[in-house]
């Protein structure tokens, strides 16, 4: 489920200084196949899926739904970015918006993820003042936890889930203004 409320979508572009956080569009469909298919993007995210799978499964036009934008840079998609909620997979995330992000691995090192992330979170905090947002991580996944911390996610909790340790953060514009 990725009901995000009374929020209007797709909202206009947001941008940055290097990027467009936007909907996805069809000539996004290679980029999108690249991300689920890359065995580096999905080192903790329990493995790529096969690209004839994918080829035949992903829409013309993917990831056209609420709360998930595409990353922008000079025209060419680098990654997504959802903020989703009630996804179902871990109860620390129920009823809450949970960050998530895939970059594609040549873009992976240049703050792309920081800048796009910070943005949409700036945007959510906007369109849903003073909700949180969770993100969860394998705590294996140092660059994941680097860039939780840059974005003001705070440690919840660690638990075992998927074979592994996983780290569980909040975000919160209300706590982050006083």
């Amino acid at each position: 489920m990725t009901d995000l409320g009374p929020v209007a979508w797709p909202p206009a572009p947001i941008r940055t200084e290097r990027l467009v956080l936007r909907e996805s569009e069809a000539r996004d469909r290679a980029a999108f196949i690249e991300l689920f298919a890359s065995s580096d993007v999905h080192t903790y995210l329990g493995g790529p899926r096969p690209r004839d799978e994918l080829e035949r499964e992903v829409p013309e036009i993917p990831g056209r739904r609420p709360g998930s934008f595409v990353i922008d840079l000079d025209g060419a998609m680098i990654g997504q970015i959802t903020l989703t909620k009630d996804t179902g997979h871990l109860r620390q995330a129920a009823g809450k918006a949970e960050l998530g992000y895939l970059f594609l691995p040549e873009d992976w090192g240049r703050g792309y993820a920081a800048e796009a992330c910070a943005a949409a979170l700036d945007w959510f905090a906007g369109a849903l003042p003073g909700e949180p947002v969770v993100l969860a991580t394998q705590s294996a996944n140092v660059r994941s936890m680097r860039l939780a911390e840059k974005l003001g996610f705070i440690e919840v909790e660690r638990f075992e889930a998927y074979g592994a340790e996983q780290w569980f953060g909040m975000w919160s514009p209300v706590t982050l203004s006083e």
